[in-house]
């Protein structure tokens, strides 16, 4: 492989200075034209093209190690740009020297790009963070309103205010998980309280539409980040709850830390499950009812990506939907 690499170098070596070459050609045949005119002796004239043809092999041969060199360095300095772009080989001919300014004033105007690309990713996600805490108040005022009287219409009134906080703490999730930094904490947690903690928060909708929730605690402990882990599974409780208008929803850890969450609601098109994780993807189902906003299951498998968890979906029409999130599949370290 070296090799074959080596003689595409010489091809391209001797493509880059074939004029040079040709023009050396050309001299030759001149020297050799007027020794033959002036009818000089043979051997004189082949004892001059053996030393003329010696010294060109030596040139040629000092001068290709130096550009195999170089072309070497450039190929190394290109695989680590990141960190040698200030470091960058010096020019030796004037079209180097116009490359390598080309190169600076480009990488100047790519870092002021990137420097204003983050400056607004920090200041729009300032602007979402404060008005997610600012909305949440007047939600919070009328959650209040609303549990003052246990109607049916208030209740209907809560369902859909339930929902309304969860696309608010959705907004600030998606920038969140877009962004380059992030608050991912690794530990060692109890997967039976995190779990626990979403059922509780989903109980009411599970009363409100009288659907049967079935759980065993267990006694199984996962290395993750406690918020993200919890985000996930609320959304996939949210979908099982939105999606299923009678039956159960399950939820279960397998021994070997398979976290399942099961629904028998109206399942997923087979032709869809491909394309559930996407962003933006609503389904068959999701554009006829007219439910999904195509970003609860990408912010899922986005977040499940960050945590090293595998998120995967098994869906029959009509017959319901189990999601598995692999806590084991990566051999995490606690921090």
């Amino acid at each position: 492989m070296e090799t074959e690499k080596w003689i595409v170098v010489f091809i391209k070596y001797i493509k880059q200075y074939r004029y040079t070459s040709l023009m050396f050609l050309a001299f030759s045949g001149i020297f050799a034209g007027i020794f033959f005119l002036y009818d000089l002796e043979t051997e004189a004239v082949l004892y001059a093209a053996g030393l003329c043809a010696l010294l060109s092999a030596v040139v040629i041969s000092i001068h290709f190690v130096s550009y195999l060199r170089k072309h070497r360095e450039r190929e190394n300095m290109l695989r680590n740009i990141d960190v040698m772009s200030d470091n960058l080989i010096e020019a030796d001919t004037l079209a180097e020297q116009d490359y390598l300014e080309m190169a600076l004033k480009l990488k100047a105007l790519l870092d002021e790009s990137i420097i204003a690309a983050k400056n607004d990713k920090r200041e729009s996600l300032e602007y979402y963070t404060t008005w997610v805490h600012q909305i949440k108040t007047p939600i919070s005022v009328i959650e209040m309103i609303l549990q003052s009287e246990d109607t049916p219409e208030h209740l209907e009134l809560s369902a859909e205010l339930f929902r309304i906080e969860q696309y608010v703490d959705m907004v600030l999730n998606y920038i969140r998980l877009g962004g380059e930094t992030n608050d991912f904490v690794f530990e060692e947690y109890e997967i039976d309280k995190i779990i626990k903690s979403a059922v509780h928060k989903y109980a009411p909708q599970f009363v409100r539409k009288r659907i049967r929730l079935k759980y065993e605690p267990v006694s199984i402990k996962v290395i993750t980040d406690e918020k993200w882990l919890l985000f996930i599974l609320e959304q996939l409780l949210s979908n099982a709850v939105k999606y299923t208008e009678k039956g159960e929803v399950a939820v279960c850890v397998t021994d070997d830390k398979i976290l399942k969450v099961s629904d028998t609601g109206i399942g997923i098109a087979k032709e869809d499950i491909p394309r559930i994780f996407e962003k933006g993807f609503t389904g068959y189902n999701g554009r006829s009812g007219k439910k999904s906003s195509g970003l609860g299951l990408f912010l899922c498998r986005l977040a499940a990506d960050r945590l090293c968890h595998k998120l995967s979906v098994e869906s029959e029409v009509g017959k319901g939907t189990v999601f598995k999130l692999d806590l084991k599949r990566y051999d995490l370290k606690v921090e």
